[in-house]
């Protein structure tokens, strides 16, 4: 027997019709969605869990999430997904009490007041009113409100949330008020933000008021009753529960542990793609030989970094990977605490920081058992805190640090986030949860070159890109995109040949 032979023997081969790579949110929907209709569908994740960027941790005894806590209701898309798995008795809503702001005081101290519920991405409606005055003071406040008498110049106007906000309103609003918001939801600084894509409709409702204060207002007074967010009875990590628990059902292949580290066309074939996979990965048998998968259609899932390299790898004439920008290290961590003087949610749900603030190196933090009245029951009295480190452009202030000094930083940023004095006696439990590949659709230009990515997809039918990264931040981007890249692959795979204009 020759090498060639034996190197041969030692690659398993599996067909399917459709393979999946990635097995976050995004990779288990498509996978679902394309098994529905008898599709033979083989999903491939790297690590060891599904879910991504959902996904649990046990602490004290606690099943929590690592991950999303919840969900924006826009478009329904989410609420519609956890109906069709059963899980639509157990949505809940979060607690109305709102969320605060810390920011630098006088003395070089830290200050902490609510935050503005009038408001959109931090931008208020009422640049006078009382709770926005206690964060950005008079001058700040006469400064903002100096938007209503300035002319509005040309529909389309702003690009940049941070320079709409700068020119119309100042500094003050900008920094006091959207920087914390856009640091803890997008992990970006609002300079590069997209207005048109995390603030829908308001470069057109200031050209129709006249002012950024009255387009705010306009758009908030337009809002659908009820909350804008939505959360799930026991966590989000269900929502992976039930997928998977589905996938099974429906016959799907799901390997864990399953890099794929290369994509190429089938060699003579008019269609078809060929996947290599190294079995070695985490949570894998080391001893398993590499998988060689061959399928008519793919679905790419996987982070940005990863299914770049796939694109590129297949020769498809895409050379947009190297302009887009860099990806964001964020990591979570949990502490669950034995702290009475919290019963009260001094703090509400949360807290937002602004930059620079001295004494806190974290950008946010929410108060899961605050926020969520299953959780608060569930706790029978401890109380379960988030913190949130890194913000794209910058180093994690995590890495390199260990275990010890990471619980011992969250809970004196905790303690000072609060409000309430913490100590290391009230600690229960500590857990950590790392994503060094966060990367925000919503930086200028990224639709752009997402649409240049989709155009050199179109051209070679049978491969689809989906995920967060080519779909925005948040499960109601992520849902009904992969949903969307699903269907294509479906009307392809049922009438071939014909276009995918519309879905089967």
């Amino acid at each position: 027997m020759t090498d060639a032979d034996l190197e041969h023997d030692a690659v398993e081969h599996r067909s399917s019709d459709v393979v999946v790579i990635g097995g976050g949110v995004a990779g288990l929907v498509a996978a679902l969605e394309c098994a529905k209709v008898g599709l033979k569908v083989t999903v491939l994740e790297r690590r060891d869990r599904l879910g991504g960027c959902v996904g649990r941790i046990e602490l004290d005894g606690l099943v929590l999430d690592s991950g999303a806590e919840s969900f924006a209701t826009r478009g329904g898309a989410v609420a519609e997904l956890l109906a069709s798995l059963g899980l639509e008795a157990d949505i809940e809503r979060p607690n109305p009490a709102g969320a605060w702001l810390v920011m630098p005081g006088a003395s070089g101290t830290a200050d902490a007041a609510p935050l503005p519920r009038t408001g959109l991405l931090g931008i208020p409606a009422n640049p006078l009113g009382d709770d926005v005055r206690r964060i950005i003071g008079w001058r700040g406040a006469i400064r903002a409100y100096a938007d209503r008498l300035m002319p509005v110049l040309r529909i389309g106007r702003y690009r940049s949330l941070g320079h709409l906000v700068r020119s119309r309103m100042g500094r003050a609003v900008l920094d006091r008020l959207v920087t914390p918001i856009s640091a803890g939801v997008y992990s970006t600084d609002p300079d590069v933000l997209d207005l048109d894509v995390v603030a829908p409709g308001l470069n057109q409702a200031v050209t129709r008021t006249g002012s950024l204060s009255g387009g705010v207002g306009e758009l908030v007074e337009g809002r659908k009753a009820g909350s804008a967010v939505l959360g799930l009875r026991g966590g989000m990590h269900r929502l992976v529960d039930a997928l998977t628990a589905e996938l099974a059902r429906f016959g799907v292949e799901v390997l864990t542990g399953a890099e794929a580290t290369s994509l190429a066309r089938a060699p003579g074939a008019e269609s078809g793609w060929v996947v290599e996979v190294d079995r070695a990965g985490p949570g894998s048998d080391v001893d398993a030989p590499s998988l060689r998968v061959d399928a008519s259609y793919v679905v790419l899932a996987a982070p940005a970094e990863a299914s770049s390299r796939l694109i590129h790898d297949a020769s498809l004439g895409w050379a947009g990977a190297d302009g887009w920008p860099p990806a964001a290290s964020v990591e979570l961590v949990t502490l669950v605490l034995e702290a009475p003087a919290l019963d009260a949610a001094p703090r509400g749900t949360g807290v937002l920081v602004a930059a620079g603030t001295p004494g806190i190196t974290a950008k946010a933090l929410t108060h899961s058992s605050a926020k969520w009245s299953w959780l608060a029951e569930l706790a029978g009295g401890r109380h379960v805190v988030r913190l949130s480190y890194g913000r794209a452009g910058t180093p994690n202030p995590l890495d390199g640090r260990g275990d010890a000094d990471i619980a011992e930083l969250a809970l004196a940023d905790a303690s000072a986030l609060l409000g309430v004095p913490l100590d290391q006696a009230m600690v229960r439990a500590v857990g950590r949860s790392a994503w060094r590949d966060a990367l925000s659709q919503a930086t200028l230009g990224q639709r752009d070159r997402v649409r240049e990515l989709e155009d050199v997809l179109a051209a070679e039918p049978g491969i689809e890109a989906t995920g967060s990264w080519v779909a925005g931040t948040g499960l109601a981007s992520v849902v009904p995109h992969a949903l969307e890249a699903a269907r294509r692959i479906r009307h392809l795979a049922i009438r071939p040949g014909e276009s995918t204009g519309s879905t089967a």
